[in-house]
């Protein structure tokens, strides 16, 4: 009987662990973001609201020495913000973000990760989402002007989030003054995938550029909070970043076709 006894005390106590391990379990982790399904929905309509519209034009495209005229024959639009972390979490893609907050750019987001994104987003709107072009990418940077960022030749801690600025990590997608065309965060705080493989510069004129059928790497623009002064000018690139790579420093901007 005393050993019935100790059974059925043993197994309330294992039962009330196991509850006590739930509770725990239960408990919300401060740190995740997690929206609604009308909270969704009002993300992804404030969202569709950011795109600019970028007119068609010409420009000169690349660093010095190896500037070549692009002619972009049609408007489209492009992202006012980085993607944010609770508008990928929106559309129920996992947040792998090191550093987490929902007005924070999306981070440690592979090529690949982004399609599955627009791909959802598409299919929540009426479509035409995709990643830009790096010649779109560059002509939005640009803004319209034809020095190395697009306030100037030089670059401050005041003007974008790079290693200089000390911060770090990420920081708000509307942080710092937003070029002529209306975008934020054009230089420095997250490299922003193109649509395109990376290729060497052409060295004639190209109308509407899409870069090459296929490559072995992405191509990223505009540096990041981890990168010098130079990886953050309309111009800087960066190569060797295979599809799959997931990487603190990488986000992504919208781009729309009309």
């Amino acid at each position: 009987m005393k050993n019935l006894f100790g059974i059925v005390i043993i197994m309330v106590l294992g039962l009330m662990g196991c509850s006590k391990e739930n509770s725990q379990q239960a408990k919300k982790d401060p740190e995740k973001i997690e929206v609604t399904a009308k909270e969704a929905e009002a993300i992804i309509a404030a969202l569709e609201k950011d795109m600019v519209l970028i007119p068609a034009g010409k420009f000169k495209m690349g660093p010095p020495g190896q500037e070549h005229e692009v002619t972009l024959t049609k408007p489209y639009h492009m992202g006012k913000y980085e993607v944010t972390q609770e508008q990928w979490v929106a559309l129920g893609c996992e947040n792998f973000s090191v550093n987490k907050g929902p007005k924070l750019p999306v981070t440690n987001a592979s090529w690949f990760d982004c399609q599955e994104f627009i791909t959802k987003l598409n299919a929540k709107t009426a479509g035409g989402y995709r990643l830009p072009t790096e010649a779109e990418w560059e002509y939005a940077c640009r803004a319209g002007t034809t020095t190395a960022y697009s306030f100037g030749d030089k670059i401050t801690t005041s003007e974008a989030n790079y290693n200089d600025t000390k911060v770090g990590k990420a920081m708000n997608v509307v942080s710092y003054t937003p070029n002529d065309f209306g975008l934020y965060n054009m230089h420095g705080n997250v490299w922003e995938w193109c649509e395109d493989w990376h290729a060497p510069y052409p060295k004639e004129s190209v109308i509407d550029p899409k870069g090459p059928a296929t490559g072995a790497y992405r191509a990223l623009r505009g540096g990041s909070f981890l990168t010098d002064d130079s990886s953050t000018s309309s111009f800087g690139r960066v190569h060797l970043r295979t599809p799959d790579l997931r990487y603190d420093g990488i986000g992504l901007r919208l781009a729309k076709t009309k």
